[in-house]
């Protein structure tokens, strides 16, 4: 054996030969990952950590509203969604709050109407994502056209909402589209549930 045949042999033991003619590490060794990678996937995971509306307690991009009286106020009456469009229910929840706290918009949107509705102030604002709220009876400090903010004041609460406990009641309604939706839960708060007869065979 030649001293050229012997070395041709160790090299093909040591290394593999790739399709292009390159060579590499023999299969089965893992390589390192190389510190700068490391280092760019940490700063990527703390970077989407710390951006803003992912922190906890942030609002989702889903539209998910605020309450519309602070503090917290206490529900006296839930959302009883009607089995038809035009049946009975109640389209919405009332909300317990000494007359005159500032009523505040859920979310930011547009004044779609602020007047009188059967002797009773009303406020109904619409809001990005197809959601539409809608506050009585109140005061109103705002007109129809007017862009609000979320938390900006639309009237002070006044008295005289049907079937109310406590002195005044906030009557909190959402609609999507033309569907009417538990306030609660866009609100992310747990509401009653309330299971529906089952109209199946």
């Amino acid at each position: 054996m030649t001293p050229t045949t012997s070395s041709r042999l160790v090299t093909r033991h040591s290394f593999a030969i790739d399709r292009t003619g390159g060579r590499h590490r023999r299969p089965g060794r893992v390589r390192p990952l190389p510190r700068l990678a490391i280092l760019a996937t940490v700063l990527a995971i703390l970077t989407s950590a710390t951006m803003p509306g992912t922190a906890r307690g942030a609002p989702s991009p889903q539209g998910r509203l605020s309450w519309p009286l602070s503090p917290t106020p206490s529900v006296t009456r839930y959302f009883e969604p009607p089995s038809t469009p035009y049946g009975p229910g109640h389209r919405g929840v009332d909300l317990a709050a000494p007359p005159g706290t500032n009523v505040l918009a859920a979310a930011e949107g547009v004044v779609m109407f602020a007047g009188q509705v059967a002797g009773r102030g009303v406020v109904s604002v619409d809001h990005d994502g197809g959601l539409r709220t809608t506050y009585q009876p109140l005061a109103p400090t705002v007109t129809t056209g007017d862009q609000v903010y979320r938390g900006q004041v639309l009237g002070t609460l006044a008295m005289g909402h049907p079937g109310c406990p406590k002195p005044a009641c906030l009557h909190f309604g959402v609609r999507r589209g033309e569907e009417y939706v538990d306030p609660l839960a866009v609100i992310g708060e747990p509401s009653e549930i309330r299971l529906k007869p089952w109209e199946g065979d």
